[in-house]
């Protein structure tokens, strides 16, 4: 690409300029966390994720792609044109061999030692240095070969219950590029596109009169499911036959935590690590109180979580946010938007419920501190993880101020790419 997503930050000003500009911006919509196309996603395109987020009044957007990031140039051209604030990042699975031994769950409550962390404020994801070019080149091949494997397990229990359904992988993938006119080298291939392929083929080739029985036959169950429901389908192609232990599982080889923070930090991003807090029935382990979670998360040097509150009760959001951010440990908040079902773009808790001001305040103040690493990554500066401040409260406050001020300018130029 000849012209990076980044550029747009340089056109603000020096860091001499807006450091010295004292620029405040108040409050506004935001979201840190949403998935884009080609990745599995409740958006058909890019614009029409940008369109909604306008729609709903959003002036900052964040995207966080698992491994191609070719869509942020459409993203970032898209957003400019609104207005709207580009964050960039990424989210990585890793595993941690050891809590998986013992049982413990970190932030995937059917896995243990199955690990989520998020890069947030990437900059360096359109020219790899070698060593994030290796660890990306390691994860998509390993990632590849198992949905390759996958496809196939599938395409024979379907076969046996009588739906020739012609799929595999490279099928799967050309569903998924002519559903969002991509490249086929930007899709990576999640569980989610395989399941929708298989589903959408089957309701293709079946009957509506007829699926309950053909699904009993290739699940070894009854569907709970209605003859139409597309996404309940789906849901129970994955539960029933590609989760551990069904037909069609197969075990996923990933990189370990270690890794996953070095290709983070090779991409020039903040490691993020996504609290799901009763985000599950039974809460994992690793996230059991929030006290005993804030000194895990001192103990790998994080300096920033996230959190989906679409998962969360107001008072858990409230209690987990507020007692990470006291240990100086900075909170932004997304949607992801990574199933079919529709959400607003502006986070809520459980049941479109409010989230509570205090928690607002902290997030704001987490995209102000996003805002600011960017801005200084792009001018060849100091960020948020390389920042020499030792004090917690002081390296946030910094960061704030200048993030206010980039956001102040951006909206004040109105940019267009």
């Amino acid at each position: 690409m000849t012209i990076q997503t980044t550029d747009f930050l340089l056109k603000l000003g020096t860091v001499e300029q807006i450091k010295a500009s004292a620029g405040k911006c108040g409050a506004v919509k935001f979201n840190t966390h949403i998935h884009l196309p080609p990745n599995f996603s409740a958006f058909e395109t890019v614009q029409q994720a940008v369109e909604l987020a306008a729609k709903e009044g959003i002036k900052i957007l964040g995207v966080g792609n698992y491994y191609d990031f070719e869509v942020y140039q459409a993203f970032t051209e898209a957003a400019l044109k609104r207005n709207i604030f580009p964050l960039f990042g990424t989210e990585i699975i890793a595993l941690e061999v050891d809590l998986q031994k013992q049982g413990i769950r970190i932030n995937d409550p059917g896995n243990p030692g199955k690990y989520y962390i998020c890069g947030k404020g990437i900059s360096r994801f359109e020219t790899f240095s070698n060593r994030a070019g290796e660890l990306m080149r390691g994860i998509r091949k390993n990632d590849d070969l198992r949905l390759r494997e996958m496809a196939a397990k599938l395409a024979e229990v379907f076969g046996k219950g009588g739906m020739a359904t012609g799929l595999d992988d490279t099928a799967v993938i050309a569903r998924v590029v002519k559903r969002h006119g991509c490249k086929p080298e930007m899709v990576t291939l999640q569980e989610r596109h395989l399941a929708q392929a298989f589903q959408e083929v089957f309701f293709e080739i079946v009957p509506a009169d007829q699926r309950a029985e053909k699904l009993a036959a290739i699940f070894g169950c009854a569907s709970k499911s209605g003859a139409n429901d597309a996404v309940g389908v789906q849901d129970e192609i994955r539960s029933h036959l590609m989760k551990a232990g069904k037909s069609c599982f197969v075990a996923e080889t990933f990189v370990n935590l270690a890794q996953a923070k070095e290709l983070i930090i090779e991409l020039g991003g903040i490691p993020c690590y996504p609290v799901l807090a009763d985000g599950s029935k039974q809460r994992c382990e690793y996230e059991a109180a929030a006290d005993t979670l804030v000194e895990t998360l001192k103990e790998n040097s994080y300096r920033m979580v996230e959190f989906i509150p679409a998962r969360n009760q107001p008072e858990v959001l409230a209690e987990y946010v507020t007692t990470i951010r006291r240990a100086g440990i900075t909170v932004v908040a997304g949607t992801e938007h990574n199933m079919l079902t529709p959400l607003p773009i502006e986070p809520a808790c459980v049941g479109g419920k409010a989230i509570p001001d205090a928690v607002k305040a902290i997030f704001w103040e987490g995209v102000c501190v996003l805002a600011a690493h960017a801005f200084l990554k792009a001018h060849g500066q100091k960020g948020f993880m390389d920042c020499g401040c030792c004090d917690a409260e002081k390296r946030i406050e910094t960061f704030r101020a200048i993030g206010e001020a980039v956001l102040a300018a951006f909206f004040k130029s109105k940019i267009k790419n």
